[in-house]
This record gives C-alpha cells, sequence and structure tokens, in this order.
C-alpha cells in the first residue's frame, strides 16, 4: 500500500518546531494586551464572495489562487487567502463597529495555491492587526509601532521600514490618468504581465519586481506630485509621529496598493537578514473596505506578518528559545506501581508542575534513558520493591545531588510536596 503524505504546500508542524511557534505567539498576544488589542477569530471557510469583492476579483489571488469550491448546498466557499476581509464581514455581521472604534488581533492559517517557497507554502500563517474606526494619523504610528516593536522583541535583526502615501481617492485619480498615459507611451517596453495590467490595475505595476520594469519605472511620474494639501499634511504627521518614537524609515515612491479601497499610509517591514530583502510584515490604511462590503464609511489601518517568514528569521538569527523541562519524570514497572504512579502524575500536575509519566512498562533501564532525553530535574521511581517498601525512590537528574526516598502516604499529603521538590 503506498505510503500517504501530506498535500504539496501543506506542511507539519512537528513537536520539535512548535516551542518556537509557541514563543511567536506568545509574544505577539503579551504585545496586543498590552496595547489594549482584543482577539478576534474567524472561520477557515468564508463565502467566496467576501474575497471577490474584499480582494478584487482583478488581483491573482481571487483568479489563480485562492482555494475555491462548490459545497453540498451548492455555494462557492473558498479557504480564506488573507485575514482582513474575514474581520470586516465579522465587524459588520455583529454590529460592532456600531460600538465604537474597534481594535483586533487575530492568528491562524492562510491558504492560497501557490508555488511552495522558502518562508511561504501553500497554507500559511498570519498574525494581523486591525484598527477600525480610527481616522487620525496617530493610529497610522501606532499600528506601525505595534508592528515594530513586537519585531524587536522577537529579535529578528536589521529591519527596516519603508513608507509611502497612496493620497486621497481623488488624488489616485488624477494620478492613474498620467500613470496609464505614460505606461501607453512605454507599452513595448514593459514585461507581460504589466502590459496585462496596464488597462485593469496600472498603480501595481509600481510594485513590479521584474528588474527591467523596475529600471524603466523610475522615469515614470509620481504620486507624490499628485497630492492634495491635506493629504500631504497627513503624511507629514504620520513622518512626524515615527520620527518622535525613534523609529527610522525610507520612503519608497513605488510601495502601492492597487485596489481602490486602499488610501494614504502604505507601509513595509523589511529585513536582509536572510539575504536579499524580505518583507516580513506588510500593511496600510484602507479607508474605503467597510463600506465596500456593505458597511457604512469607515477608516481604518491593519497589518499582517508572516509567520513561516518569521520562523526562518529567529531560526537564522540563533535566538535561545526557553522549552519548559518536565520537573518529573516517573519511572514504573509492576501492576500495584503503575496504578500508585498514575495517581502521584495526576496530584504532581494539579499542584502546578510538570510530569512526564512513562507508560511504557519498558525495562528501567530504558526508562532511565528515556528520562534522562526528557531533560527532567528529576526522576520519581517506583517499582515493586518500592512498593513493599511504601515508599518512592526520587533522583536528580541535574545535579549531584544523593538520591532520597519518601513515603508515599507523605507525598500524597500535598504539604510534602516542597520537600520533594527541592
Amino acid at each position: 500500500m503506498e505510503k500517504l503524505q501530506n498535500l504539496r504546500g501543506m506542511v507539519d508542524l512537528l513537536p520539535e518546531h512548535t516551542p518556537l511557534w509557541q514563543f511567536i505567539e506568545e509574544t505577539a498576544r503579551t504585545h496586543f494586551r498590552r496595547s489594549g488589542v482584543n482577539e478576534i477569530r474567524t472561520p477557515l471557510l468564508e463565502p467566496t464572495e467576501l474575497f471577490a469583492r474584499g480582494i478584487g476579483e482583478s488581483t491573482d489571488v481571487v483568479n489563480k489562487e485562492m482555494y475555491s469550491f462548490f459545497d453540498r448546498g451548492d455555494r462557492s466557499c473558498t479557504l480564506r487567502p488573507e485575514g482582513t476581509a474575514s474581520i470586516v464581514r465579522a465587524a459588520l455581521q455583529h454590529n460592532l463597529l456600531a460600538q465604537g472604534p474597534q481594535r483586533f488581533w487575530y492568528s491562524g492559517p492562510m491558504f492560497r495555491y501557490e508555488r511552495p517557497q522558502a518562508g511561504r507554502q501553500r497554507q500559511f500563517h498570519q498574525i494581523g492587526l486591525e484598527l477600525h474606526g480610527y481616522s487620525d494619523p496617530r493610529s497610522d504610528v501606532e499600528a506601525i509601532s505595534i508592528a515594530w516593536d513586537l519585531l524587536m522583541d522577537l529579535g529578528v535583526k536589521r529591519l527596516a521600514l519603508e513608507l509611502n502615501t497612496l493620497g486621497s481617492i481623488s488624488d489616485r485619480i488624477l494620478y492613474r490618468q498620467k500613470l496609464e498615459t505614460w505606461l501607453s507611451d512605454h507599452f513595448n517596453e514593459l514585461d507581460e504581465d504589466s502590459r496585462a495590467r496596464v488597462s485593469s490595475n496600472p498603480l501595481r505595476i509600481l510594485d513590479s519586481k521584474i528588474p527591467s520594469t523596475k529600471e524603466l519605472l523610475k522615469k515614470a511620474p509620481l504620486l507624490s506630485n499628485e497630492l492634495s494639501a491635506e493629504s500631504s499634511e497627513r503624511f507629514a504627521a504620520v513622518r512626524e509621529g515615527l520620527a518622535n518614537l525613534g523609529i527610522p524609515f525610507k520612503i519608497n515612491p513605488y510601495l502601492v496598493r492597487g485596489l481602490d479601497y486602499y488610501s494614504h499610509t502604505a507601509f513595509e517591514i523589511i529585513s536582509d537578514q536572510l539575504g536579499a530583502q524580505s518583507t516580513v510584515c506588510g500593511g496600510g490604511r484602507y479607508d474605503g473596505l467597510v463600506e465596500q462590503l456593505g458597511g457604512h464609511n469607515t477608516p481604518a489601518i491593519g497589518w499582517a506578518l508572516g509567520v513561516e517568514r518569521l520562523v526562518l528569521l529567529i531560526m537564522q538569527g540563533n535566538i535561545p528559545i526557553k522549552i519548559p523541562s518536565p520537573d518529573f519524570y516517573i519511572i514504573n514497572k509492576g501492576k500495584v506501581a503503575e496504578a500508585i504512579a498514575l495517581t502521584l502524575a495526576r496530584q504532581l500536575r494539579n499542584s502546578g508542575m510538570i510530569v512526564e509519566l512513562d507508560c511504557s512498562k519498558s525495562a528501567f533501564s530504558k526508562q532511565f534513558k528515556r528520562a534522562d532525553r526528557s531533560n527532567a530535574l528529576q526522576a520519581i521511581i517506583l517499582g515493586e520493591e518500592e512498593v513493599a517498601r511504601n515508599q518512592i525512590r526520587i533522583k536528580n537528574l541535574r545535579t549531584n545531588i544523593s538520591n532520597r526516598s519518601l513515603n508515599i502516604e507523605d507525598f500524597l499529603d500535598n504539604s510534602k510536596f516542597s520537600i520533594l521538590y527541592c
């Protein structure tokens, strides 16, 4: 029979990997808690229409990368490819925005059918922040600072913040007209994908990764030249706020978002810790999305960071991750001893200690080897001889302290735990 394996791009997280993931998640949870940001959890499966409207039908994500299918009710369903649209849908469905500004964070798996590569799989994981109902430039600064401080606390090195403004909708209408004209004049010099976007989504061409197109775009008109006075003042306030917090940034005029509901601040936090520049966190303001999904005009800003890429950066940086070791490993053999060992394990765990119980029925020699591999601080030994003497033996596995023995009834009295754990 053929051996079953996981699907391409769907990766198992083995026990040796999960402590690092838990470290990232717990650090993020701490930062969000300190910032008064509340966790929200949405389904993995959503109506396909949500992403068609929320991401855009002209995007590669919707056209080429989504895992979509019809369920038994003949409804088109999609495994979520990103988190923002689901958060907005939940906020609208449960009338949360009527209660005032909302501060959300989320984490979990997303799904896109694309070529697997280092730090990006077909099932990938994101941690994200969404602030709804805030229009002040300070909310942009706060959102960026939360991401920056989180990455610094995780130990990611050589971070750089790239910043741009998309202006208002009216700013972009003027700019899009000029950009389309310029791109049409240089149509034959563009790469194939960019040519396809000239009429459908020209702003996305500015974010091209094709070297020849990037070089050509250095001569293209800039959005910054079309900003209204109000948009310019707003962007200046964001830059001033970041400077006051001591967060360094670089203006990148080619950093854009191609959909109409994006406005004003766009940013990416990158690191060259792995060699080539790599985006760790990306975000921006999307003041038009809530209305596009059926709500009232609501300002909003958010970001998402990729956990797989973070894992690579942290592993490359050799950041020490403390993995809790068992306080006790219980070595036991014999019918009566095994029953007592189960009781001992439960009482120790209920007192807050980490206990690994060996249920293998193996010889003591093999159980001792497993106890050593577990990195437990102490072993509790309980066999037929110990049962006959009504005692347990305690062996320190990490020190030279002599073995001790303790009466079983004394141990079962919780007040004796302090005698055991020393």
